[in-house]
């Protein structure tokens, strides 16, 4: 959960006069008001959730005192004046949330027919007749209404749509079922293009289209299990060229999508080759309104404006990302190093005899030559570079901040010197 201390966009935005909303999933944490009391009726069954489970009246008694109470800890303590959506699409409790509140009182158990096809993945506390193919195009909705509302205000805002799809679950809508004729999950992309588009729309509808930045971009790599096999086997490889896919530390992992639309700054059909990463976000927008960021927010950021507007320069040399399993990987310019030996997540493959991997992605992006046995003072180098970093509690030039959690040293199988 974030720490209501830490600067997001969000309060960064409402500092500088913003109006500020988030629609769409969550997943970063909320203090739900459960007694330990009542803990029992809130277990779920984990990913073996596809049971038919009848909810008693001590299980409602519990969901209508917690599900009535204030939810704290959430978007609007981190700087979003609204909140809309879903903590987790696929994770109860299956209803929307809106500000701090459930919209309705979960009084059921989710129907099993929601756990069909890679769809919902824990049993839990449901609204009646909850659906889950309404979910992106209320979003869509939601978000249309939230720009027409704030053109009308003349206020400047931020508006933060964290989108459920393509993620899982594969809720496509009937309208889109076969449109790709690939598969369920390239049917759904198709339709999260079109929720996209509508947003897009609303924002040229309501005339702002020349004054508003318009970032769009993913939070990982495409997940193995939506029926890659299925889509590789017709040609089509949502990893295209990069090794792995989410949860692994290789490039599969998280390199991904960056789009931006910013008109009269950023050329349209342009590209721009220079390593940048989410974190950037922050600095970004900071410059952009012309406000310092303090020593203790976005210790990670560097500000993106040079690129939009068309430098070739390089604003970072170095970014860190990590595997679900929590394994780093660190690039230095074309050099990437990963202390593991496979993907640190659920890919496969990797010499397992070998305790370290490093990469010139330059010459080969596909992560396929392991060159840390004939570079060990490169892996020396990143080692010491990836512990610096973490000592200082930071990448960035700046005073040096405390993490978050204990931090243990420790070296995989030191190369030789």
């Amino acid at each position: 959960m974030i720490q209501p201390e830490r600067m997001t966009i969000g309060s960064l935005a409402q500092e500088n006069g913003y109006a500020t909303a988030c629609i769409g999933k969550w997943h970063l944490g909320w203090n739900w008001p459960i007694p330990m009391a009542q803990k029992q009726y809130f277990k779920t069954t984990g990913y073996n959730g596809k049971k038919d489970l009848e909810a008693s009246e001590n299980h409602r008694i519990a969901w209508k005192d917690v599900f009535s109470k204030p939810i704290t800890g959430g978007p609007t303590s981190v700087g979003f004046d609204q909140y809309f959506g879903t903590d987790v699409p696929n994770w109860p409790p299956y209803c929307f949330i809106e500000n701090d509140r459930t919209l309705g009182i979960p009084s059921e158990f989710a129907d099993p027919k929601l756990f069909i096809k890679n769809q919902a993945s824990q049993q839990g506390p449901s609204i009646p007749g909850w659906r889950l193919e309404p979910i992106l195009p209320t979003l869509a909705e939601r978000a249309c209404g939230y720009i027409e509302q704030q053109a009308e205000t003349k206020t400047p805002f931020l508006l933060y749509l964290p989108l459920t799809s393509p993620h899982t679950p594969l809720s496509v809508n009937k309208q889109w079922i076969g449109r790709s004729k690939l598969n369920l999950y390239a049917d759904f992309v198709m339709e999260t293009d079109a929720a996209v588009g509508k947003v897009l729309s609303s924002i040229k509808e309501c005339g702002l289209e020349k004054e508003t930045l318009v970032i769009f971009t993913s939070d990982n790599g495409c997940a193995p299990y939506i029926g890659v096999t299925d889509l590789e086997s017709k040609g089509h490889y949502p990893s295209g060229e990069l090794r792995g896919y989410k949860a692994d530390a290789w490039e599969g992992g998280h390199r991904v999508p960056f789009i931006v639309r910013w008109n009269g700054v950023a050329k349209a059909g342009s590209t721009c080759s220079q390593l940048v990463h989410q974190a950037d976000l922050l600095a970004t927008l900071a410059d952009l309104m012309g406000t310092p960021l303090p020593d203790n927010a976005g210790e990670d950021s560097v500000s993106l404006i040079p690129l939009l507007r068309g430098e070739t320069n390089p604003i970072r040399s170095t970014s860190i990302s990590c595997s679900i399993r929590g394994v780093p990987s660190i690039r230095k310019d074309a050099w990437k190093y990963i202390p593991a030996p496979g993907s640190g997540g659920w890919g496969k493959g990797g010499d397992q005899s070998q305790p370290h991997q490093l990469y010139n992605l330059d010459e080969d992006l596909s992560e396929s030559i392991n060159l840390a046995s004939k570079h060990p003072s490169k892996v020396r180098e990143l080692q010491d570079l990836l512990e610096s970093m973490i000592t200082k509690g930071r990448s960035t030039e700046g005073q040096t901040q405390p993490n978050d959690v204990t931090v243990r040293r420790f070296r995989v199988s030191e190369p030789s010197r």
